[in-house]
């Protein structure tokens, strides 16, 4: 019992893991048949992965099981659940049925993929060996969960693939742009914010414009993150207190 208690986080990030081999799969057998309800259940598979991820490390820590182990088994899934596995669903959703018609942006999509993976195992390298040297309150750069749910976002908004270049060059901007926010040094605020009733209120909201906007909410949520948060860090550099800036470590 004890070593199977040891092994439970494990298996559940192995199971983060097949669902992003599961989203992997069906994104590469639907790029050229172009189903949109395959690349809606692709990027179900990726939110699922997503959930998994968050499991492993409160079983960890529920059942006192955290090891060094379990640490290296989560980044690697990370890499592939939300770097490999969004990329590969963005070059398929968006690129692989344009590339006879538009060669140029088909070459441009699989290096904006490319882009985006490079940028995720960035993101998470840096991450590791800043663990503890950083506010816990603020991430560096936007977390690669957060962009992978990003670019997955617009494929659950319009999961019908893009019928024109114009639409496919939005997507490369997108996954450019998302990749390059991942390994900045912009502080993103994390999941450990105090709790407060403005919080609980801002929970309820999104809760009402879930229902309200369905599918489209996910769009709306991402960009009006992203906006917050570049709002929030050029404040700091101008010197606007209303809200504390991130602590900084000194170097030992």
């Amino acid at each position: 019992m004890q070593r199977a208690k040891f092994a439970l986080p494990s298996f559940v990030t192995l199971l983060s893991i097949a669902c992003g081999f599961g989203s992997i799969v069906i994104s590469v057998d639907n790029a050229h048949a172009g189903f949109p309800a395959d690349y809606r259940l692709a990027a179900a598979l990726l939110v699922l992965a997503g959930i998994f991820d968050a499991l492993d490390g409160f079983v960890a820590r529920a059942t006192g099981t955290s090891s060094e182990f379990g640490v290296q088994l989560d980044s690697i899934a990370d890499v592939m659940n939300f770097g490999v596995g969004p990329a590969i669903l963005l070059y398929c959703y968006a690129f692989v049925q344009m590339g006879p018609a538009d060669p140029v942006l088909l070459r441009a999509g699989g290096l904006a993929a490319f882009f985006f993976v490079a940028c995720g195992a960035l993101r998470l390298a840096r991450f590791n060996v800043s663990v503890g040297r950083t506010d816990p309150k603020y991430f560096v750069g936007m977390p690669i969960t957060a962009g992978a749910a990003c670019v997955a976002a617009v494929v659950v908004a319009w999961p019908f693939p893009p019928e024109t270049s114009l639409h496919g060059w939005l997507v490369v901007v997108l996954l450019f742009a998302v990749g390059s926010l991942m390994v900045s040094t912009i502080r993103f605020p994390s999941s450990k914010q105090k709790k407060s009733v403005a919080a609980l209120v801002l929970l309820l909201v999104n809760v009402g414009l879930l229902v309200w906007l369905r599918f489209y909410y996910f769009v709306l949520f991402f960009a009006l993150y992203i906006a917050a948060t570049l709002a929030l860090n050029l404040a700091w550099r101008s010197g606007w207190k209303g809200i504390a800036p991130p602590l900084v470590y000194e170097e030992d």
